[in-house]
């Protein structure tokens, strides 16, 4: 899978179709990375189950169109019954909900949310979406996760807050934001 995201990020065509040659399955998952929506409809006609793949790393291709921002891929795939809140299976046991936050994709957080994902999900160590935006000062996903009603109080199991991870990290206004709208140590 590693290989697919470095052949995607280069935009190496050949590569990614020589991937997916060797492997199939890989198909579904560059299409979600690239927001090829023809492409997953396509797939999807074909073999309905891919929805629900998991890439080798445990990603799903929610997961994937989530993490890249491809807004119009991840609504065909919540439209054909994509879980708004699958779980990775992979260590990190995240939702598509974290991936967004950690791609700094607000759009697609809101989207997510107009489909009934838990913006306080928990993943590996109790983080939350909105953990995740406080740390990279991401004021935009943020505000998208606290319309969404994202918890700013939320303790991962360490005990940080957002707001703990807002202020370590030197991000002044996102600790402005989170104490405007409640977050307190």
């Amino acid at each position: 899978m590693k290989e697919l995201f470095e052949a995607i990020r280069a935009g190496d065509l050949p590569k990614i179709d020589a991937l997916v040659a060797a492997d199939p399955s890989l198909a579904v998952f560059a299409a979600a990375i690239q927001g090829d929506v023809a492409r997953l409809e396509v797939l999807a006609a074909a073999n309905r189950s891919l929805l629900h793949a998991r890439s080798s790393d445990g990603w799903t291709p929610l997961h994937l169109a989530s993490y890249f921002g491809k807004v119009e891929a991840v609504r065909f795939l919540l439209n054909k019954g994509a879980d708004v809140n699958a779980r990775s299976g992979n260590a990190m046991a995240n939702t598509p909900i974290h991936a967004a936050a950690a791609g700094r994709a607000p759009e697609v957080i809101k989207l997510l949310a107009d489909y009934g994902a838990n913006v306080n999900a928990r993943q590996q160590g109790g983080w939350t979406a909105i953990h995740a935006a406080a740390q990279s000062g991401d004021l935009e996903t943020a505000k998208a996760l606290v319309a969404a009603g994202a918890d700013v109080a939320a303790r991962a199991e360490n005990n940080q807050c957002p707001l703990d991870l807002a202020l370590t990290g030197g991000q002044q206004a996102m600790v402005e934001y989170l104490e405007a709208n409640g977050a307190k140590l």
